[in-house]
């Protein structure tokens, strides 16, 4: 409705520039729905009001046609079967004494034969209706048109009580409807005349309400400017009002992510900032070691340097990366569904058949079937590889890496046990935090391969260990799984439902 929208408040509109679509404001469209239904229903009410004015104009007008029929019916005496009518003057007089409106009477008998009164005045047929009987001596009423007006009719017949006399007679008295007329548009006039005055204040009223119920939208919108641009903290809700709650803590729930996602890119940047000084610089020595070398021996042999150094720079930036994606990554990547951890880690070890014969190390896999999980087949991989290489480069030449998956009761657990350099219990609880390395474990590495599985871990709702190896030398890292079971189907019908019923013990018992 383009008229509601002059009554919007300006400052709540988005209009744009012309030829685009404007935005409705939340105010216009809550007045367009509470106005819109005041004038549709307002042509209603004025139709109604004028439908029961002339009920109520007829009312009055109707009774004093009754009365005037009821007195020319008291002029009306049956002498020997015969109607005879002695009309007064006076009773003349009343009938024609109406300054607005036109009164006309009649007295017939059944074979149409006037006795007194306006001859053309139309007869009604007898009976009335098909199914209305006809009470003697009742008054009934009709409109019709006469000489060119609409005209109100009340009529009786004259008979003895079983209406069967061959002599009963009609009356009739017509009444043209100007003071009706008259009387129904001052009822009407009288009720809506003060409309015009009720509904603007009306819509006031709602203009000034809506002001203040949107005022606390508006306290919001105030609150949320004036924030600072690096603060992510909670909206309170002390008080926002009841309706509002849900949005807000919407917001709230959304402000943590942006929360956590700003951290978790606050953290790399330091991270990366941190651990890619070191590598950078080491390369920038070797190459300007390179640079001034003249022996092609000691050259190949600062290049080979070189290489070492940009691998571990990769392999640094590559875990970066990953522990990155997987603290702020976005909620597709996380997605998680069935899938069977059994032959996912047959494959990262057949990938890591390669590192193992590198370094002499039996690499072993153990798993007695499927294991089906719910989790993220990317994450997964990671979680996996990440162990797996911590184990073969924490285990020396010669030994051991056994990774395995053991179904206990609900859980799957993913092990990798080595006999490798080991860990005290107090560095248990240290080789997850970022950039922890064992002291004397003698290898190269950034400390984020284990930071990686614990955040992997977590989301997945479980949380890996690390421990001491209990038959001896070396650690075993421990990660349970809830075990993932399809939903069973629903039981066939039966074939014979009789054999259903015996089954079935009878209500009651």
């Amino acid at each position: 409705m383009v008229w509601v929208t002059a009554l919007s408040d300006p400052r709540e509109s988005n209009a744009g520039p012309p030829g685009t679509e404007t935005e409705r404001s939340l105010f216009g469209e809550i007045l367009d729905w509470m106005l819109a239904p005041l004038l549709f229903v307002w042509p209603l009410s004025i139709a109604f009001t004028h439908y029961f004015a002339n009920n109520v104009a007829n009312f009055p007008y109707d009774q004093s046609l009754r009365e005037h029929v009821a007195a020319i019916g008291r002029q009306v005496k049956l002498i020997n079967g015969k109607p005879v009518v002695a009309l007064h003057a006076s009773t003349r007089a009343m009938l024609r004494a109406d300054e607005l409106d036109s009164v006309y009477f009649h007295v017939v008998t059944r074979d149409r034969k006037l006795l007194v009164g306006d001859r053309d005045l139309p007869i009604p047929e007898w009976p009335i209706s098909a199914t209305e009987a006809v009470v003697p001596g009742d008054v009934y009423f009709r409109d019709l048109e006469y000489k060119g007006q609409d005209v109100r009719v009340a009529f009786s017949y004259l008979a003895d009580s079983t209406m069967q006399s061959k002599d009963w007679v009609l009356v009739e008295v017509a009444e043209t409807t100007e003071k009706r007329t008259q009387l129904a548009n001052k009822i009407v006039a009288s009720v809506i005349l003060p409309q015009f005055i009720i509904i603007p204040l009306a819509v006031m009223l709602v203009w000034f309400g809506l002001s203040r119920g949107l005022r606390p939208l508006t306290r919001l919108r105030q609150t949320i400017e004036a924030r600072a641009p690096a603060d992510l903290s909670p909206i309170a809700t002390r008080r926002v009002p009841e309706e509002l709650e849900p949005l807000v803590e919407a917001f709230n729930e959304m402000l943590e992510r942006m929360k956590r996602n700003v951290e978790a890119q606050q953290r790399f940047v330091a991270d990366a900032a941190h651990q890619m000084r070191t590598p950078l610089t080491g390369l920038k020595t070797q190459a300007q070691f390179a640079a001034r070398e003249t022996d092609p021996a000691a050259l190949r042999h600062a290049l080979r340097q070189i290489a070492t150094g940009v691998d571990r720079a990769g392999r640094l930036v590559n875990q970066l990366l990953t522990l990155a994606r997987t603290e702020g990554g976005a909620p597709t990547e996380h997605t998680q569904a069935p899938l069977d951890l059994a032959h996912l880690l047959r494959e990262v070890v057949e990938e890591c058949v390669m590192l193992a014969i590198d370094k002499e190390i039996d690499l072993g896999y153990e798993s007695t079937g499927k294991a089906v999980i719910r989790g993220n087949a990317f994450l997964l991989r990671e979680l996996v590889k990440n162990l797996i290489d911590n184990a073969i480069r924490y285990t020396p030449r010669g030994g051991h890496v056994t990774c395995r998956l053991i179904e206990a009761s609900a859980l799957v657990i993913f092990e990798v046990e080595d006999d490798g350099v080991g860990l005290t219990e107090e560095q248990a609880e240290l080789v997850f935090e970022r950039f922890y390395r064992v002291d004397d474990a003698g290898t190269e590495g950034s400390g984020l391969g284990l930071a990686i599985v614990q955040e992997i871990a977590t989301q997945h709702q479980t949380r890996a260990t690390l421990r001491p190896n209990p038959r001896g030398q070396g650690a075993v890292a421990r990660v349970p799984f809830q075990a993932w079971f399809p939903p069973l189907p629903p039981p066939p019908p039966p074939d014979d439902f009789s054999e259903l019923y015996r089954q079935s013990p009878p209500m009651g018992t």
